[in-house]
């Protein structure tokens, strides 16, 4: 490995080098007990209830498992930790036997290159006691289940794919022998994958499947492309028809984003199928699919669109429409107009289940948790789980020592690794700076300072006695909206950040550049070259059909380069320790 090599892992991996040079002895682990201390939890992706049963409810999260109430949501526990995969995407109960419970996994709400992966679908008969593998393991990303209304054994299943590159094992599947083998009734091509399915409650042959084109690298999102739109199935699943040819967006001439598609229970011949384009489009079919109107263009019902893309109808109205994005709207006119545009039922929304026996009763699973209304939105009642996405994990070296973290759709939290009180309760962790993505790491020396990190470059130095933030940012600029060749420096989502352990004033963080500051970010210098490709084809515009550059792609791809010649006289005493570790 040339001195690069070495360099650049040390430099990525300084944090956890102390760790690793220890001896971890499987026997003294598996003596070891996990416990949850904390912070609040947030991302909750999919949710399910029984109907017309307002005790048990099911909901999935987006990488911290599945739980379930039977008491209305005053208790919760996890019924999914004996398995080996953590997101669950997507919910199902059977109608005719809600003790078959149906969960689909990975991911498919998609803005950065690093979201949970599934591993195919699992089924339990005994109200999630117990769940068993039901394969579909390649498929990577499931985005829907339907079960039909007559015979629990027949089942859909909408599969993204792994949105890494060109795959086969994606689009709508089908089982008519309760999971035992699965068919491929519906696949478009390699780079487009279902995500979203609609079944015709009165007649179940007539099912609805919405496509997305979508590829992700580690430098950009590309939504969009010929495969995605809305198809329909008149005969169980055997033969289908692009909507395209019905006047639906879609196809080479007039391609699409994400998509979904919701009909009204109370009246099925209503169809409402929603579109990523340069503007989101509603459209809307009173004829079952054989003809469409296009009836909103509005920003509100689908910001975001690869992070959201979801709608519903109310089981009792055929007019009025759910939305879940950014924020969480309806229409009660059909898709003319949001009678309600901006209630957060708990911000970042993503599935929506209305109970089809109660239409007062509605479910939102969203970044903060679980909303759930039993009076059709004029309240709703907040879950929160034990389910919190932390980017990194530090402690400082006071006794008992605190732990530090970035939590997602959250801030930079510390909370202690142990209380008198006997638990520790969410009151003692609190906010240290910083942001959602990125690290949070004490000044070893001083542990009353502490650096915390943020998208776009964000870095803040937070003075725990003082509760003072102070902005420390290499570069005073925002870089929302611009591509990243144009940007003077190129963050990554969780740059990071290491303080010198031979000199806690001494700080670096990383752009495609290693800054230093030796001052505590009054100033900064760059002692390294570029240490990306600076390939520009790269440095574009991410998003595809709706641009989209919000830093989650804009590092670049690291590389060896030859002959580089660092400023090691900046680094000090660790210049050993980086060039030959």
């Amino acid at each position: 490995m040339n001195s690069f090599k070495h360099f650049l892992l040390c430099f990525l991996l300084l944090p956890t080098l102390g760790i690793a040079q220890q001896t971890n002895h499987a026997e003294y682990l598996n003596q070891l007990d996990f416990r949850f201390i904390g912070p609040d939890g947030n991302r909750t992706i999919a949710a399910v209830g029984e109907p017309n049963n307002l005790m048990v409810m099911y909901v999935g999260m987006a990488s911290g498992g599945l739980f379930k109430t039977e008491d209305g949501g005053t208790t919760w526990w996890s019924i999914f930790d004996d398995q080996d995969i953590s997101s669950v995407s997507a919910l199902a109960l059977a109608p005719l036997d809600p003790n078959q419970v149906w969960a689909g996994t990975g991911e498919t709400f998609l803005i950065r290159p690093a979201h949970a992966m599934g591993n195919g679908i699992y089924k339990s008969t005994d109200a999630g006691q117990s769940f068993q593998h039901m394969g579909l393991k390649e498929t990577s990303r499931i985005g829907q289940i339907v079960v039909h209304p007559r015979n629990p054994d027949i089942v859909y299943v909408a599969a993204l794919g792994h949105t890494y590159g060109p795959q086969k094992d994606r689009g709508v599947y089908k089982t008519t022998d309760g999971g035992k083998t699965w068919e491929n009734v519906l696949f478009v091509d390699e780079h487009t994958g279902a995500v979203d399915l609609a079944l015709n409650p009165q007649n179940p042959e007539i099912i609805f499947a919405a496509f997305w084109s979508i590829d992700i690298k580690t430098w950009g999102l590309n939504s969009g492309g010929a495969g995605g739109g809305i198809y329909r199935s008149k005969d169980g699943g055997a033969t289908w028809e692009a909507l395209k040819e019905k006047g639906l967006p879609g196809g080479k001439d007039n391609p699409v984003g994400k998509t979904s598609v919701a009909l009204a229970y109370s009246n099925p011949n209503v169809v409402y199928a929603l579109f990523e384009m340069d503007s989101p489009q509603l459209w809307k079919s009173i004829d079952g699919g054989d003809t469409w109107e296009l009836t909103m263009i509005n920003h509100d019902i689908n910001e975001r669109a690869p992070y959201y893309t979801k709608l519903r109808v109310s089981t009792d109205d055929p007019d009025e429409i759910y939305f879940a994005s950014v924020k969480f709207s309806t229409s009660k006119d059909g898709g003319k107009s949001l009678a309600v545009a901006g209630y957060r039922a708990g911000g970042d929304n993503h599935d929506i289940w209305v109970d089809p026996l109660n239409p007062d009763r509605i479910l939102v699973a969203h970044d903060g948790g679980l909303g759930v209304t039993w009076n059709k939105q004029k309240t709703y009642k907040q879950h929160v789980f034990p389910n919190a996405q932390m980017y990194h994990v530090w402690t400082d070296n006071q006794i008992p020592y605190n732990v530090y973290g970035n939590r997602q759709d959250g801030y930079s939290y510390r909370g202690p690794s142990n209380s008198r009180q006997g638990s520790i309760p969410l009151g003692l962790w609190q906010a240290v700076g910083g942001c959602e993505s990125g690290w949070a790491i004490p000044d070893p020396v001083d542990n009353h300072i502490v650096w915390s990190g943020c998208y776009d470059g964000g870095l803040q130095v937070y003075d725990m006695r003082t509760g003072h933030a102070r902005d420390v940012r290499v570069w005073p600029e925002a870089g929302y909206g611009w591509a990243p060749k144009d940007m003077r420096y190129r963050w990554h989502w969780s740059f990071p950040i290491f303080i010198s352990p031979h000199n806690h004033k001494r700080v670096y963080v990383g752009s495609q550049f290693v800054h230093m500051t030796e001052d505590y970010g009054q100033s900064w210098k760059i002692i390294s070259p570029d240490l990306t490709r600076n390939d520009k084809s790269h440095q574009q515009s991410s998003g595809g059909i709706a641009t989209d550059n919000l830093m989650t792609f804009d590092a670049s791809v690291f590389l060896p380069l030859p002959n580089l010649k660092l400023k090691t006289d900046s680094f000090g005493p660790e210049a050993m320790m980086v060039w030959f570790s």
